[in-house]
């Protein structure tokens, strides 16, 4: 689940805060990096859990209406296709699921305003108002109805935003990469499964973990070589004018080109050339795609890289 694009985006904060920080504690910072690898599949489940977080409390405001000294007829019997949606009993049976949050407990209890403010607004859809007047009981309408809610509701809530980003720093950039992973699982997700449908791994397989290991291992052991190699086409610029960002993305690309003979040159480039477009300056990608572009030259020159 944990894909080289958030790596890349890792990695590349871990060698910023190194630089910025004047600091090359190797161990030290392959921690930080698994840490914040972690932080993302934390949030994998912090978002599948809150989808039955919402279920729950419609289950205690159906309760307290039905305890109301003079409850209405709707009161007494309201509509518990919501309660009793089949996708979501399976995901809360999930062994996976029940066993990561045995392990790495977190909930959303401190957000209650929060969680009925949302529960209102789906209560309140279309996509909520189409749900209940199917009279279907199709499994597959009840995991339909949670896509289009999480897609077109969830991840369209401002306010979610701003939780996630005050709850963990490493989330600001993962919202986005994380919530398209939860509409993939739901998507993915089989009646006939039971509690034994798979949830996407943290890591696809083990070479994506020693990817990222690797990408940052290589990115600060060979830190000056790098850096040596970038001052030779930057000699027209002042040193204080490049931005630190610039260079820690070109010393990391420069450390995948050489250091990742399967991935191919024009992969690597687009990828921390996007990387630039975010997290630097306007002028960034255009500048960093020059000075890669004649490096990368020079490599293959030299024969220091055989690849396309």
């Amino acid at each position: 689940m944990i894909n080289r694009v958030l790596i890349r985006i890792r990695v590349v904060q871990i060698l910023f805060s190194c630089s910025h920080n004047e600091s090359t504690d190797l161990r030290k910072a392959e921690n930080e990096l698994m840490l914040s690898l972690q932080k993302s599949y934390d949030l994998y489940f912090y978002l599948l859990s809150l989808m039955v977080e919402l279920t729950n409390t419609y289950a205690q405001k159906v309760d307290v209406r039905k305890s109301k000294l003079l409850p209405t007829k709707e009161d007494i019997s309201p509509n518990t296709k919501l309660l009793d949606n089949k996708f979501i009993i399976q995901l809360k049976q999930n062994s996976e699921f029940v066993k990561y949050l045995q392990d790495r407990p977190f909930s959303w209890s401190e957000h209650e305003a929060f969680i009925r403010s949302l529960l209102d607004n789906i209560l309140n859809s279309d996509v909520y108002k189409e749900y209940i007047e199917n009279q279907s009981q199709q499994y597959d309408d009840d995991r339909e109805f949670w896509r289009k809610v999480f897609k077109q509701i969830i991840c369209t809530d401002e306010d979610l935003y701003s939780i996630l980003e005050d709850e963990c720093l490493y989330w600001n950039d993962d919202i986005e990469i994380i919530e398209s992973f939860v509409l993939k699982t739901i998507k993915r997700f089989d009646e006939s499964k039971g509690d034994r449908q798979e949830l996407l791994p943290m890591f696809k397989d083990e070479t994506d973990k020693e990817f990222a290991v690797k990408l940052l291992r290589e990115s600060l052991l060979n830190s000056k070589e790098y850096k040596e190699l970038i001052d030779k086409y930057t000699k027209n610029w002042e040193s204080e004018r490049i931005a630190l960002m610039d260079m820690v993305i070109m010393q990391i690309a420069i450390a995948e080109i050489m250091e990742f003979p399967s991935i191919p040159i024009n992969v690597t480039l687009n990828e921390y050339i996007d990387i630039a477009k975010s997290y630097s300056t306007a002028k960034s990608a255009s500048f960093i795609n020059g000075i890669l572009d004649a490096i990368v030259k020079e490599l293959k020159e030299e024969k220091k890289i055989i690849k396309k």
